[in-house]
């Protein structure tokens, strides 16, 4: 939210400088993002007001004025703007003014006639990003006086950012609380008096949804100008806080939300029929939006609506239909209060984001609608003229929110801030931020204000106590009670290992949405359910995860459209699966690999990151937990991945994880350069360490024997190694694969695979007989299991 700072001081007198404010605003929970100059550098210009305006002699679309500065004789500017008129007070930069963007202005002669000046318009100033004419000032303008004086420009904007439980602080009034109660001073602000009803007009209001909408205010205003010029300090207030002025009556109501944080609405009060319904709207109800879209509408949306049907979205947009234009005469006011309840996650569910949803959603003062609409009248008569009547309050006290009293014990404040405070300090805080404060035996009994939504529990108002104090007031002092160190478990590995030993391998982690496309994740996982967000914050991070996979995808295509042709990324998270009905959050880690298998160098030729490569990845992984030989690969295959490049990791014959090449046909639509190769483990069931335990080292030497074994291509490694180990039992210490041949000599559709055998005994020397034999029951027990013979 942006607050300008002189703004803020008609509020509030502010003891420190904007930096300054900006530094005790983060440290009690406004954090500053940004602080800025209200308008860009320039000097020379002041108000000046034309005496006379004539048509250029040599030009239809120029005028010669006579223009006035308060002192000296009238200088003689050239003008083409066409609202430059006779009585006008507009900005004259002199000569050897310096405007925006090093302009200097000089005399010159326009189509023969001399120019001592220039009469600049918003855009030139850098107040605006279009301008229809020059400048106009009021009327009461002070001619010569400095235009950065006149309108404040050298006030500075600060950029706060407001947490979601603090909407009663997203207006300068908002602000200006929290400021009086760091300085100890005083609100001030502009006096609001009630403006009184000149006529009896009043238009009817029911509340068919009192839940949701308790309280309505309304007020008829005939006869307005809306063709009025909106004032320049109002548009230069409206500039500073990032909202462009549109016309007169919808100004002032900007103004309001920026001002108070009370949202409101004008209706053009003859495109009204019969009365104001505020009700829940009937499923598949269309309104046509201010925006210009037109959207269908459930039965949990709460509407404004007249006898035609819903004119508006409830606290969100109004709508086409019933829109003020240059054109309205008569226009009826709206100031509600709507139950953030009734409005949450409403305005994400159309794609809407806007000031007065951001504010219901988060808690108005639900006291303060007859003083914003007061407010309102008085600054629209001011400007565009008209004739009010009264305000008409609708309501149902049975609805309207109640603060309820929080009781705040003394020992509880000293144990959670670890010091004592005075009761007298506790006491003033408090009432500085507006609450209702009455001591007890144990402490205090706290009313919050009807605008704090947030204090509901003693810790809020031991917050609020810290915030105020000040947390930088509050010492640093040892833990008073002993510190308890969890288990270090001896199976679960820790973390930094895991994820050392991917980045050791050139990897690099990133971290995604938890939520993702639901596209993108049907593609890959067509027949796995997800569970859906109820308030999605787009359209694209609508589901939950059901791996990894999606986040590390959008990623590396992220990587790839920014030329980065080597991409290794992994990522440590939860995925969400429904089972039987029930929601099981896993914890996973996941990678993704594409590009060249080595960095680009003279060393190696480049080739393409294949199946292989990422096993050999997770293989590191599952040998760090001193149990590799409990892993398995068994060919699968996902409709995500392409078959035969695929396989499903086992361990200790429990599935534990997937790894493969994305399917061809997904590469190509997701307008990948090549397929990547993907991999996912369950972290617990994959990464479960083996307790290391003693083992005694043989003192006999080794025995090694090599065979080729042809068998069909469908035999795997696994299977091979298993059939091995089974026949040769404690003799063998490692079998290693040296060469896979097919070709000339082998038949088709079978492969050669020659292994090395370690054997070695524990107790004894192995002869060569011994060897000899038990590579002859290995050989005979590979013909009968899985039809293998010898390669001669």
């Amino acid at each position: 939210m942006r607050v300008s700072f002189a703004w803020l001081r008609e509020w509030v007198d502010v003891p420190w400088e904007a930096r300054e404010l900006g530094s005790r605003l983060t440290m009690a929970g406004f954090e500053l993002e940004a602080i800025e100059a209200a308008a860009p550098e320039f000097s020379g210009v002041v108000v000046a007001e034309i005496l006379e305006a004539t048509r250029h002699p040599q030009a239809d679309r120029l005028q010669v004025c006579r223009v006035s500065t308060g002192q000296g004789e009238p200088l003689q500017i050239v003008c083409g703007a066409s609202n430059a008129r006779t009585g006008l007070k507009s900005a004259l930069a002199v000569v050897g003014a310096e405007l925006p963007g090093g302009i200097k202005i000089k005399a010159a002669k326009l189509r023969g006639v001399e120019s001592f000046g220039m009469l600049a318009s918003a855009k030139e100033l850098g107040l605006a990003e279009t301008s229809s004419g020059i400048l106009e000032l009021p009327a009461d303008a002070p001619v010569g006086a400095p235009l950065r004086e006149y309108l404040q420009l050298d006030d500075t904007v600060l950029e706060l950012s407001i947490t979601p439980n603090r909407g009663d602080a997203m207006s300068v009034l908002g602000i200006a609380r929290e400021v009086a109660a760091l300085a100890g001073r005083p609100l001030t602000g502009p006096k609001l008096a009630p403006v009184a009803a000149r006529i009896d007009d009043t238009f009817p209001v029911r509340l068919d949804a009192p839940v949701a909408c308790p309280r309505f205010a309304g007020r008829v205003i005939r006869g307005v100008n809306n063709r009025a010029e909106t004032p320049v300090w109002m548009r230069e207030r409206l500039r500073r806080a990032g909202i462009r002025s549109i016309s007169p009556v919808v100004d002032v109501t900007n103004y309001i939300v920026l001002e108070l944080g009370q949202p409101m609405h004008a209706y053009d009060l003859t495109k009204l029929h019969e009365g104001i319904h505020v009700r829940m709207a009937r499923t598949g109800e269309p309104v046509a939006l201010l925006d210009g879209r037109t959207v269908d509408l459930q039965d949990d949306v709460l509407v404004i609506a007249d006898a035609q049907g819903p004119v508006g979205l409830a606290g969100i947009m109004g709508g086409e239909r019933t829109a003020v234009s240059e054109d309205t005469r008569d226009v009826f006011l709206e100031v509600a209060w709507f139950s953030p309840d009734a409005l949450a996650g409403r305005a994400r569910r159309f794609g809407l984001q806007t000031d007065a949803s951001q504010r219901f959603e988060r808690g108005v003062d639900p006291t303060q609608q007859e003083r914003a609409i007061e407010r309102a009248t008085a600054l629209i008569l001011e400007i565009c003229g008209g004739v009010p009547g009264p305000v008409v309050l609708t309501r149902e006290a049975a609805h309207e929110p109640r603060r309820s009293s929080v009781p705040l014990r003394r020992k509880q404040l000293a144990r959670l801030l670890g010091i004592g405070i005075e009761d007298a300090r506790v006491e003033s805080t408090l009432t500085s931020l507006g609450m209702n404060v009455e001591r007890t035996e144990e402490g205090w009994q706290v009313t919050p204000p009807a605008h704090r939504f947030d204090v509901g529990i003693e810790a809020d108002l031991i917050e609020e106590v810290a915030r105020i104090v000040g947390f930088d007031a509050i010492p640093e002092v040892d833990a008073l009670v002993p510190q308890r160190l969890r288990d270090a478990s001896e199976t679960r590995p820790a973390e930094y290992v895991v994820l050392d030993a991917l980045a050791m391998r050139g990897y690099q982690e990133v971290v995604t949405f938890a939520f993702v496309d639901p596209a993108l994740q049907s593609k890959l996982f067509p027949q796995t359910d997800a569970l859906p967000l109820a308030n999605p914050i787009a359209s694209d991070l609508a589901v939950m995860r059901v791996s990894l996979w999606p986040g590390l995808l959008r990623a590396a295509l992220e990587n790839q459209r920014r030329q980065q042709d080597r991409v290794r990324l992994f990522e440590h998270g939860t995925r969400f699966v429904t089972e039987e009905g029930k929601l099981r959050e896993i914890d996973s880690i996941a990678g993704i690999a594409l590009g060249p298998r080595l960095p680009e160098q003279w060393g190696a030729k480049r080739e393409s990151v294949d199946f292989f490569d990422v096993k050999a990845d997770v293989e590191a992984l599952a040998a760090a937990t001193g149990a590799l030989d409990s892993f398995a690969w068994e060919p699968a295959t996902l409709p995500c991945l392409h078959p035969g490049r695929s396989a499903r990791i086992v361990r200790n014959g429990q599935p534990v994880g997937w790894i493969g090449e994305l399917h061809p046909a997904l590469a190509r639509e997701l307008e990948f350069t090549q397929p990547p190769i993907l991999f996912e483990l369950d972290y617990d069931a994959a990464l479960t360490v083996q307790v290391p335990s003693f083992k005694t080292i043989s003192r006999f030497p080794q025995v090694r024997r090599d065979i080729a074994v042809v068998v069909d291509e469908s035999v795997s490694l696994s299977a091979l190694r298993e059939r091995v180990t089974l026949t040769a039992s404690s003799l063998l210490r490692d079998l290693r694969v040296f060469d896979v041949y097919r070709g000339p000599g082998v038949e088709t559709g079978r492969k050669s695979v020659a292994l090395g055998l370690i054997f070695q005994d524990i107790s004894r020397t192995l002869t060569d007989e011994d060897a000899d034999r038990v590579v002859a029951s290995i050989v005979a027990d590979l013909r009968t299991s899985l039809d293998a013979r010898l390669r001669e």
